[in-house]
């Protein structure tokens, strides 16, 4: 399966991290297939730069987001947001 997710890059205990394209098999930091963009959180607002045309041609191919790249494309209007886990009620 292929997946979209972030991977780590910058300093020691300065990240930033660009958007890639990714077998699901490969590691976070390893081959790739293709750049979509970058994400800076540690600028003020956070900066998000994504190509919306490629990323949206590679969900339309399949390709799974992880959460944390679905929840930023659903800022930028990519994807749909995702509803908030419902927590189940404890029987008393």
């Amino acid at each position: 399966m292929v997946r979209i997710r972030l991977r780590r890059m910058g300093a020691k205990k300065q990240p930033t991290y660009r958007f890639v394209v990714a077998d699901a098999r490969s590691p976070r930091d390893g081959r790739f297939i293709e750049v979509l963009g970058h994400y800076n959180p540690r600028t003020e607002p956070k900066t998000v730069v994504v190509d919306a045309e490629k990323a949206k041609a590679w969900l339309a191919k399949g390709a799974q987001p992880s959460e944390t790249v679905r929840r930023l494309f659903a800022e930028q209007g990519i994807c749909e947001p995702v509803p908030p886990k419902k927590t189940a009620a404890k029987p008393e």
